[in-house]
Order: structure tokens, then C-alpha cells, then sequence
């Protein structure tokens, strides 16, 4: 298992990232709405934005669905494999931001452990 990185996982940090998703989501929303095909690229972002701190927070060059991480929430890897499948389905959107902030949590509780 690959371990976190504790100064990766700050509040100031975590927060920061959660912020750039938060900005993602109304763009994500309003695409849904529109029934259009926009919503993929939006996903699209979402995912290398999840997957890229998930690298940073655990100190490797890039994610690898291979490896375990010690950040992520349980079965992850499972709902990032589905998200990945079929990022424009509205499913896929609630699994993602399932996974940011469950995410968020699990830093937080990586935090105090530390």
C-alpha cells in the first residue's frame, strides 16, 4: 500500500483541491441539464483532477490503478473504473463527487492518525 504524505494532506491543501471540483460541478450540472454531450469533458477534467491528487497526496509520479493507496476511500477503485467507463452518464457525475468528498474525509481523519 502506498502511503499518504502528510503534508499533502493539510486543510489548506485539501481545500484548495476540493475548491478547483467545486468550480467543476455547476459546469457539470448545467450540461446535465442540457442533456448534451458536454458533460464528458467536464468528467473528463474531474477525473485527472481526483486521480491527480491522489498521485501528489501519496507521493508517486502518476495513478496507477494497479497500486493501492492509502488515501482513497474503500473501493475506489471499483467506482473509478464505473466513473471512467461512462463519464457522461449522471451516475457517474454522483459517484465522482461521492468519491472528492469522502476523500476529503478520509484526509482529515489521515491527519489526526498521524
Amino acid at each position: 500500500m502506498i502511503e499518504v504524505i502528510r503534508q499533502e494532506i493539510e486543510k489548506q491543501q485539501i481545500d484548495a483541491w476540493f475548491e478547483q471540483w467545486q468550480q467543476l460541478v455547476p459546469d457539470i450540472h448545467a450540461a446535465h441539464d442540457r442533456r448534451d454531450k458536454s458533460a464528458t469533458h467536464y468528467m473528463e477534467k474531474g477525473i485527472t483532477l481526483y486521480e491527480s491528487f491522489i498521485a501528489r497526496a501519496s507521493g508517486v509520479a502518476a495513478f496507477d490503478t494497479n497500486e493501492e493507496y492509502e488515501v482513497l476511500p474503500i473501493n475506489a477503485m471499483e467506482r473509478i473504473a464505473f466513473i471512467k467507463r461512462r463519464p457522461g452518464q449522471y451516475a457517474c457525475y454522483r459517484q465522482l463527487d461521492e468519491l472528492f468528498t469522502e476523500t476529503k474525509k478520509r484526509c482529515a481523519r489521515l491527519r489526526l492518525k498521524k
